[in-house]
């Protein structure tokens, strides 16, 4: 199976999963790819349908599967993904869930080791039962909203899990820029890299907007250097038809 020049800087097992489940990667996806790969802050702004989530996601998970093989994973939280929206569920499954159990199969089909890359999420609605559980193990990728993030940097069992983040991804930004919830988040990620001592990558996720580095400067705080920023503009493709019954219509 022939594969796309811009998987090549992927774990074999996660490109052949790449290959295998999509025809090539979006346009979003070729440009920002080396930039999250490079540890920079990055900001893909693209519209919708442009696979923006799995491009922050993509390059995390290649970054724990090379880290499991080469060392086994700690138990600790390394990647945290913060989106306004509680609807997760269908998002986190297509590009998350699936993700990690197609790379699982490719790993097993390539004669490696399994990486068991565990996930969880945590809202306001989380049951406590699965809450007890997350502080009893801590899952490698905690998908969270900011609310719930400002409660868990508040309790001893949050910052304990939360000491590990390397990686901060925010999507749908564009919805926090101009309100309180965008504050509450600002200040939390400042919290976090007060907590882990080393200020995580922040990655955002963004809607086409304008000024976009107005957007920037508000995922990377007003101390750090500017973040890459991937600008795909407005522009998609359309497919328009029109279409006619076969028979005239008819009472």
């Amino acid at each position: 199976m022939s594969q796309h020049p811009a998987l090549a800087a992927f774990h074999p097992a996660v490109a052949a999963w790449f290959a295998r489940s999509f025809p090539a990667p979006t346009e979003a996806q070729i440009a920002a790819w080396p930039a999250i790969a490079s540890g920079r802050d990055t900001l893909v702004a693209a519209p919708t349908g442009s696979g923006k989530t799995l491009t922050a996601f993509l390059t995390a998970i290649d970054a724990l599967v090379r880290e499991g093989l080469s060392f086994g994973l700690p138990d600790t939280t390394l990647v945290l993904y913060v989106s306004p929206l509680k609807a997760l569920s269908n998002d986190i499954h297509v590009n998350l869930e699936a993700p990690l159990a197609g790379i699982r199969g490719e790993l097993a089909a390539q004669g490696l080791p399994d990486i068991d890359i565990r996930t969880a999420v945590r809202t306001g609605d989380t049951p406590q039962a699965e809450r007890a559980a997350l502080r009893k193990r801590p899952p490698h990728i905690l998908v969270t909203t900011p609310e719930s993030l400002y409660v868990l940097l508040g309790s001893e069992s949050g910052r304990a899990m939360l000491a590990g983040v390397r990686t901060v991804i925010v999507d749908e930004i564009h919805a926090l820029v101009q309100n309180k919830r965008g504050s509450h988040l600002a200040l939390s990620l400042e919290r976090l890299d007060a907590l882990t001592g080393k200020r995580a990558t922040r990655v955002g996720l963004s809607a086409t907007q304008k000024p976009i580095e107005e957007v920037g400067r508000f995922l990377v705080g007003m101390d750090a250097a500017d973040p890459e920023i991937v600008d795909i503009g407005h522009a998609r493709e359309r497919d328009l038809a029109l279409e006619l019954p076969p028979v005239p219509l008819e009472a």
